[in-house]
């Protein structure tokens, strides 16, 4: 299983958006960065679900429940979309603030590349945000 982080302005959805809805399509993505670290999630791979902009923080996981398909949004053809399942929220968010101070998430890629709206996280670092944010 791989680990994701994946951002959302809250005021365009929101994790309890998310939540309201149950699995729906994570459309959107036109970078083609993130467009690859879509097209490399797998059916069961779970994801942090990241407010940007306003929060500046993690708020709950996902699971990915489809694979990459084509992004009806995407007037070009270009782009991906997956398809996305909240799982559980997390007890205390987590903030950048808090991961930047945290010297063993130093090199995250949210502290290194946070524009990136799709990005990597590693198992380490997946343990360690989940401790932070009151999950086991």
């Amino acid at each position: 299983m791989a680990y994701w982080l994946v951002k959302s302005e809250p005021g365009t959805w929101s994790w309890d958006q998310h939540v309201k809805k149950g699995a729906d399509a994570w459309t959107g993505v036109r970078n083609h960065q993130a467009k690859a670290h879509l097209v490399a999630m797998k059916k069961g791979d779970k994801a942090f679900f990241y407010h940007s902009n306003d929060g500046k923080e993690i708020v709950g996981v996902s699971e990915v429940v489809k694979e990459a398909y084509p992004d009806a949004s995407d007037a070009t053809g270009k782009f991906v979309c997956v398809d996305l399942k909240a799982v559980e929220p997390l007890k205390t968010p987590v903030t950048l603030a808090a991961i930047k101070a945290e010297e063993k998430l130093a090199k995250m890629v949210l502290v290194n590349n946070s524009r990136l709206s799709v990005q990597p996280v590693t198992a380490d670092e997946w343990k360690a945000i989940r401790k932070m944010g009151g999950l086991k």
